[in-house]
């Protein structure tokens, strides 16, 4: 688990002018509020991976973004320099740190990520419902009810979902927004 204890030894450990990748604490839910403001410091990079996510949700289909790390960031600076300065920046909680130390992130670790990102730090994720998925409707007459996918209709904004009703199984066409998809995993 990182510590949040002061980071003396750790600055004379890392201590250089060379720029390194670094991960940051950011307070809870301010990652791109501190990416913005280290933005600010023409000597460090930041690299805030966020993506934007369409869920069903009880009241349809809604967007989200939300940190890919949730309150983790990367920052690249040299240490010796601005280890004050990046620490006390406005929505940071400090710079990952075990002990007395603090690990670089390798360069190769944050390319992959960054192509997984395709070279972007928000990626869109969609919302999609497919053959086979366990719903439960949350609008209409059936609402509240469990039901599996059967069929996607051709205008792709309405499904066929199974229904047990009163002991007998019954096909219900529905709207796509009137049926609840728990989100799956990003990672």
């Amino acid at each position: 688990m990182p510590s949040e204890a002061p980071m003396s030894v750790a600055i004379a450990e890392s201590s250089s002018l060379e720029e390194k990748w670094f991960c940051l604490r950011s307070q809870p839910k301010h990652e791109h509020i501190a990416a913005a403001h280290l933005r600010q410091y023409d000597d460090v990079e930041v690299f805030c991976p966020r993506v934007k996510i369409q869920r069903s949700t009880r009241r349809g289909l809604v967007w989200f973004t939300e940190a890919l790390f949730p309150n983790y960031l990367f920052a690249r600076f040299a240490m010796e320099r601005w280890h004050a300065r990046v620490r006390s920046c406005h929505g940071v909680s400090g710079i990952v740190h075990f002990g007395d130390h603090v690990p670089e992130v390798p360069e190769g670790a944050l390319e992959e990520l960054r192509r997984y990102m395709q070279d972007s730090e928000l990626k869109t994720v969609s919302f999609t419902i497919a053959e086979g998925d366990d719903v439960e409707i949350v609008e209409g007459p059936f609402r509240g009810q469990n039901g599996v996918v059967k069929q996607l209709l051709p205008a792709r904004e309405r499904v066929k979902v199974l229904l047990e009703v009163l002991g007998g199984v019954t096909e219900v066409n529905l709207n796509l927004t009137a049926v609840f998809k728990e989100a799956p995993l990003l990672i």
